[in-house]
């Protein structure tokens, strides 16, 4: 009896043991990692021990969270980031973005801590892999190289290639390729150029940078590299985790292992704003306020003048007050009812009720902020997903988009002015031009 009073006993200590996870997002656009910081943290307090390789390592210890920091991955990226306008065919911008990703994959298997801590054999062991499932496909070789299941996650939820890490079918007629800008609802010109540049990418990637991750993977995984081929890996993801919902979006197939959370990186409630900016904020009256930012990848300060100063002149002519995000500590010009701030909270300030509308590049996290405080938005997207989500936000009526190349002082007026006037005749809120809640 005693001894198996103490099976049970021993059963249950060894559930009670914290599992050993591997994180690893590279990516030095601040805003992916904000996405999954939180989920990283909150499986730490639960007792499990995350060692998490990333670019922004934490300030402050964090019980069971370790970062090995790849900050080598910001060389040449503000460079990169100001090449994003430089015209290119649709081949020649995929080369861009598979080159991003492969030189991502490169540093991280190049880094110093990496080579020392995770790719010797038996130096160190792990129970689950958690990735950034974006096209880096040698580093899934850490899940044959510790014999651990693997998880992705997508920041801004899925496409033809996060779809093949667990044999997702998304049909190209009404599936939108997440750079092409389209939604849900295409017409047959439309499919047929989503059908167009969704090969295109499909067979960049396949023929010009498949073969050169299975050669890193080759290279720094020889141990597994003949018994767990890269191709299978990529097909052997356990979950796949994606920043979306279908009530952001559109509804679309997903096989069971594939779970939306989108809106995983909201987990706080809206603390007090620095005095001076909620002094800002309430001297407004009631015009409001107009929160302006381009994300933590497109700066302000490195607009071309002349389109900067026609956001200065159209902002100079608005009743509202504006919050602009803006890197450098003097802006020429600025008029009165104009605030600049290298940082601004931006949850906190999308939560206060005298924020009107929020410009925004139309990245996904800032998106479903929006979306979460209710504010309606204005897109100028510049890359990637911004396209999808500022035409989804048009879709379903909460927000408005303009082509920062063409946009004028007229119609930039035109349009803030016919989002930021609109006020709901039931509800008293300011809403976009399909209002939230009576939709007059």
């Amino acid at each position: 009896m005693f001894a198996l009073k103490l099976c049970v006993l021993l059963s249950l200590i060894s559930l009670l043991q914290g599992a050993r996870i591997l994180a690893i997002f590279p990516y030095p656009g601040p805003s992916q990692y904000i996405n999954v910081v939180s989920y990283l943290k909150a499986l730490a307090a639960r007792g499990h021990q995350v060692t998490s390789v990333n670019a922004f390592p934490q300030k402050q210890p964090v019980a069971n969270f370790s970062d090995i920091p790849v900050l080598e991955v910001f060389n040449s990226y503000e460079e990169i980031i100001q090449d994003l306008e430089t015209p290119r065919s649709s081949w020649q911008e995929n080369n861009f973005i598979n080159d991003f990703f492969m030189n991502i994959t490169k540093l991280v298997l190049q880094n110093a801590n990496v080579q020392r801590e995770l790719l010797p054999v038996g130096k160190a062991q792990f129970d689950l892999i958690i990735v950034e499932a974006l096209r880096i496909d040698a580093l899934y070789g850490f899940a044959a190289h510790f014999n651990a299941p693997i998880i992705g996650l997508s920041t801004f939820g899925t496409d033809w290639n996060i779809d093949e890490l667990v044999g997702n079918t998304s049909p190209l007629s009404y599936t939108p390729l997440v750079t092409a800008g389209l939604s849900d609802r295409m017409t047959f010109s439309e499919r047929v150029h989503n059908f167009v540049e969704t090969t295109i990418a499909w067979l960049n990637w396949q023929l010009l940078y498949v073969p050169q991750q299975q050669q890193l993977y080759a290279q720094y995984f020889p141990h597994v590299a003949q018994q767990a081929p890269l191709q299978q890996l990529c097909k052997n993801f356990s979950l796949v985790l994606l920043n979306q919902h279908f009530s952001l979006s559109f509804a679309r197939p997903y096989v069971p292992n594939m779970i939306e959370v989108g809106g995983l990186h909201i987990a706080h409630t809206p603390t007090a704003l620095p005095q001076h900016m909620e002094q800002f904020i309430a001297g407004a009256g009631e015009a409001g306020v107009i929160y302006f930012s381009l994300g933590s990848n497109i700066k302000s300060k490195d607009l071309p003048p002349a389109r900067r100063e026609l956001i200065l002149n159209t902002f100079a002519s608005l009743p509202q007050r504006v919050l602009w995000k803006f890197e450098d500590d003097q802006l020429p010009n600025k008029p009165a009812n104009v605030l600049i701030s290298k940082w601004f909270p931006q949850p906190d300030i999308l939560a206060h009720a005298n924020v009107k509308l929020f410009i925004t590049h139309g990245g996904l996290l800032s998106t479903i902020e929006s979306i979460h405080h209710g504010k309606p938005l204005l897109g100028l997207p510049f890359f990637y997903d911004q396209f999808l989500n500022v035409e989804r936000a048009k879709r379903a009526g909460f927000g408005l988009g303009l082509e920062h190349a063409t946009m004028t002082a007229e119609h930039t007026s035109a349009v803030l002015r016919s989002i930021s006037s609109k006020r709901c005749l039931l509800c008293g809120k300011y809403c976009s031009y399909s209002c939230c809640c009576c939709g007059k």
